[in-house]
């Protein structure tokens, strides 16, 4: 499997085993590398790329420059309590962002992970809905977790076991603008 290198700890809690993958930069942006190069050897041709925000908007911009091909942006959130772990009412946002006046036709959608599955099995059903001229599409993710209900066309790994994945990006969730003098280490920014 892809992530044998990742480090996959283990947490207790209740009595509950809940395994973690640790994610690097290095490995995330290998992660996107072998799913381009899944995409690439399947020959499906696409148009379009569209990244489900926020979780797919570093996947769908590194695929976009590998393929070189025109980037939109679709926002939705589910993720409402529980510190982003407790799943609430799905939202997917009306207007997509792009830079074409009109949405390509074969679309490559691409998101992090399919985790529960019920965010991309909507906009799967949705897109074609909004957009009547999208003929053909295909799902792209780094990670397949067992417990979705919708399985991806592409993906780098399959994880049997569940694991929270915690990706190199999130340190900025809890990060605010005052604390970047101490991260940074230097007391700021020497221009």
């Amino acid at each position: 499997p892809a992530l044998t290198s990742i480090q996959r700890t283990s947490t207790h809690r209740r009595d509950k085993a809940r395994m973690s993958l640790h994610v690097t930069w290095d490995q995330y942006h290998r992660l996107i590398e072998q799913l381009a190069l899944k995409v690439h050897e399947s020959d499906f041709r696409f148009n379009q790329i569209i990244c489900i925000a926020r979780g797919g908007l570093r996947v769908g911009d590194v695929l976009s420059r590998i393929f070189e091909s025109p980037l939109a942006i679709l926002s939705t959130h589910s993720y409402a309590s529980g510190g982003g772990t407790i799943r609430g009412e799905l939202v997917i946002a009306e207007h997509m962002t792009m830079t074409s006046p009109r949405l390509g036709e074969r679309v490559l959608l691409v998101d992090d992970m399919v985790d529960s599955g019920h965010t991309l099995a909507k906009v799967v059903k949705t897109l074609p809905e909004r957009f009547p001229n999208v003929t053909a599409m295909k799902t792209a993710v780094l990670w397949w977790k067992a417990c979705s209900v919708y399985e991806p066309d592409f993906h780098v790994d399959h994880l049997p076991d569940n694991p929270w994945i915690h990706q190199p990006f999130e340190v900025y969730d809890n990060l605010r603008p005052d604390q970047l003098k101490t991260r940074i280490g230097m007391g700021g920014l020497a221009l």
